[in-house]
């Protein structure tokens, strides 16, 4: 540092009346070789380093939709269980988290194991106009569901201070994508005007301006829209990075596109491109014999194929006819011919989705599973990983799995990953229906423990020192779920913590889910004190829990399901917080000689997300929208000349509230467990939770084109004795309910 006296006695004048520096004395006392940086309020060099175990949600081996299922004879891969072997994965949760533990945890063995992390496509959320609205289907309706708390606050934290946040926001998780990627890797961004110009100078401090390969151009819109006072905007902006300089990388094909008119489209089908005949300008040629078709080429023009080729095309079987008779040759890749793909993406191999593609699931920001076909043929190869952190409706690891690739999935959105399921599943039964292979998914999440890591203690604490502060943590928890209850604390009691005017609380433990002993540790205080209503609060609840056997026991009994939402203090302070009622599932075992199918009876809700009030006063004359109120969903319109409001209930049935369910006929034959890595000793450690994994064998679910369920399940055959059957129901909500039986056959 070399500092002038009047420099040094300018800046403690500066700091003595609390002051900033002028901008010239951050060069001056900071030694940084960067010509270039990219700055914003409140830019840290730190990142998340928090190692999170996943805990393991779902587990999907086989698409099963057969009338029968058979049992599985053998240990091997058979019947398409992934016993050895990478298996998928679709997480759910903060990709902040998310990387954070994929980095720096156990998994990131697996990750090398695989070769590394070749590929990362995002499509982060650059639109400041955007939120998690979905619009959900009703019949012939729909209605919008309104994002979930932890979905406005992360929109908020994206975008709350404009651009500051959101640059902070992406900068955090590209430093650690940066170093998840192998040596080899590359990364595909997709922005557009809003943030390109802030996304390419933060990739360039990150990756560096010689990991730079180019700024892909894509056409998203066909044709122009009227705009009076500027160019319409037709393009995204894909920027395209790699890791080092030796990345891997294959180069793609398009049409030849000549002026003359030589070459018409080509097109890439199954690994064979199409193209036309050639036509020149020289004098007029005669009439060619194509099979049973006689062709004149146009005037002033002649064939420069000869008969003798024509003929040689017809005995190879390699001429083809389009819809309009156009005589067409089929030349193979091998054959070098065509194009290269450059940055300027506006093909029709990789055109927007129509309204009509049988693609589109009407997400949000949903790309073409062509232009993602592009990318992850271009940087990897069949057996790379790629992975996808912002993965929406799941196009990427749509396309991934068609082109043999591993994949990992996440999202914030629970209706996001609900999508991808189904979407996934869907995929896993084309490809087996087709006779190709496929590979198993999981779906994870780390929503118990980023509970448990709210309570975490420090270990370095003496025994005392760590109850104390155990304690207080424990408290300070109580006091925030009742608070976002609108509840008030309580003594005197064993098992009641709050109370809510005539009705006592009962809030379940933060890292388990509530079991029966805590329930009929409640009902036992409740007889003895001769309390008559209760509410009980939990995250999650022992699968098989009877609700209507505990409510049958003289006291009015209600189970609340408590929300993520509850940890963050601005959505407590603004009374955002809504506790649901948990979910009814009645299901019929259906046994016949030995096998056994599984009926789907009842499902019952009870949701709200709108004031009908508010919405009925602000209604205009004409007009009608969809709400939900105490679980159903009613239209609400108001006549036109009488301004008369009607009401028409939607969700005739309870079936109209389900969107997916799913049969594990043998549940607790898979424990779950969890792998840490000791902070002290650096020693991998496995643990079993004491919860078991729902291995999906069978699932119905409604798709854009089918509405349809089933509900009745395949049967299954099943060896005598006892089992235990869990079936899981997902309603439209992406929110997913499961409940356990115990048949005898």
């Amino acid at each position: 540092m070399n500092l002038s006296d009047n420099e040094k006695r300018d800046i403690i004048k500066y700091l003595e009346k609390n002051k900033s520096l002028p901008e010239k004395y951050r060069f001056l006392l900071f030694d940084d070789a960067r010509e270039v940086e990219l700055l914003w309020n409140g830019k840290t060099n730190e990142v998340c380093n928090l190692v999170l175990p996943f805990q393991t949600i779902e587990q999907i081996d086989e698409p099963r939709s057969e009338g029968k299922i058979e049992l599985q004879q053998s240990l091997f891969d058979t019947s398409g269980r992934q016993i050895q072997g990478w298996t998928n994965k679709l997480i759910w949760g903060d990709n902040k988290l998310i990387l954070s533990s994929l980095k720096n945890g156990p998994l990131r063995k697996e990750i090398e194991k695989q070769g590394g992390l070749k590929l990362i496509y995002i499509d982060p959320p650059f639109d400041v106009g955007a939120d998690f609205s979905m619009n959900v289907q009703i019949g012939e309706e729909e209605f919008t569901k309104k994002p979930s708390v932890i979905e406005e606050i992360a929109f908020r934290d994206t975008w709350g201070r404009g651009m500051d946040s959101f640059v902070a926001m992406i900068y955090e998780r590209l430093r650690i994508m940066h170093e998840l990627l192998a040596d080899n890797g590359s990364i595909y961004i997709h922005c557009d005007w809003r943030v390109n110009s802030s996304i390419r100078l933060v990739l360039d401090e990150i990756f560096g301006k010689g990991n730079y390969r180019s700024e892909i151009i894509w056409n998203k819109l066909t044709s122009a829209k009227a705009q009076s006072k500027y160019f319409s905007n037709v393009k995204d902006s894909i920027f395209h990075y790699t890791k080092s300089e030796n990345s891997l990388f294959n180069a793609q094909f398009i049409e030849s596109s000549k002026d003359d008119k030589n070459y018409s489209n080509v097109e890439e089908i199954t690994g064979r491109r199409y193209g036309s005949f050639d036509f020149t300008q020289k004098g007029s040629g005669s009439a060619k014999i194509f099979g049973d078709k006689v062709l004149t080429p146009p005037a002033g023009k002649h064939w420069i194929w000869s008969q003798e080729k024509i003929n040689q095309g017809i005995r190879e079987n390699r001429i083809i006819f389009t819809k309009n008779g156009v005589p067409r040759v089929k030349r193979y890749l091998d054959e070098k011919e065509g194009n290269y793909v450059g940055d300027l993406w506006s093909d029709e191999g990789v055109a927007p989705l129509s309204a009509n593609a049988s693609e589109r699931y009407d997400y949000p920001t949903q790309k073409p599973e062509s232009l993602l076909e592009r990318i992850i043929k271009a940087s990897s190869n069949e057996g790379d990983l790629v992975a996808d952190f912002f993965c929406g409706s799941g196009t990427t690891l749509a396309v991934a799995e068609k082109l043999g690739r591993k994949w990992i999935g996440s999202d914030l959105g629970r209706f996001s990953i609900h999508t991808a399921r189904k979407r996934m599943i869907s995929v896993q039964r084309e490809l087996k229906k087709a006779s190709k292979d496929f590979r198993a998914f999981e779906i994870l999440n780390v929503g118990r423990y980023e509970r448990e890591h709210y309570i975490e203690v420090h270990s370095d604490l003496r025994e005392e020192e760590r109850q104390r502060v155990l304690e207080n943590k424990e408290r300070e928890f109580i006091k925030l779920i009742l608070s976002a209850y609108k509840a008030e604390p309580v003594d005197s009691f064993v098992t009641f913590v709050g109370k809510k005017r005539d009705r006592l609380i009962a809030v379940g433990p933060v890292n388990a889910p509530v079991s029966d002993v805590f329930i009929e540790e409640i009902i036992k205080e409740c007889k003895e004190k001769g309390i008559t209503k209760a509410d009980v609060l939990g995250f999650d609840w022992e699968m098989g829990l009877d609700f209507s056997e505990m409510q049958s026991k003289g006291i009015d009994l209600q189970f609340k399901v408590i929300p993520r939402e509850v940890f963050d203090k601005r959505a407590v302070e603004k009374g955002q917080v809504k506790f649901y009622d948990v979910a009814y599932i009645e299901i019929k075992p259906i046994v016949k000689k030995g096998s056994v199918a599984i009926e789907l009876s009842d499902f019952s809700v009870f949701y709200n997300q709108d004031d009908t009030g508010e919405v009925e006063e602000k209604l205009k004359s004409g007009g009608s929208r969809v709400v939900i109120e105490n679980g159903q969903v009613i239209k609400i319109s108001k006549d036109k000349k009488t301004d008369i409001v009607e009401r028409e209930v939607l969700t005739k049935n309870w079936t109209d509230w389900i969107d997916y369910w799913a049969v594990d006929f043998d549940f607790e034959s898979k424990k779950e467990v969890v792998r840490f890595t000791n902070s002290e000793t650096g020693e991998e450690k496995e643990e079993w939770t004491g919860h078991y994994v729902f291995e999906n064998e069978w699932q119905s679910f409604r798709t854009k084109k089918d509405r349809k369920l089933e509900f009745v399940s395949a049967s299954k055959d099943m060896p005598k004795g006892k089992h235990k059957i869990a079936v899981k129901v997902v309603d439209i909500f992406g929110n997913d309910t499961t409940k356990v039986i115990e048949i005898n056959v």
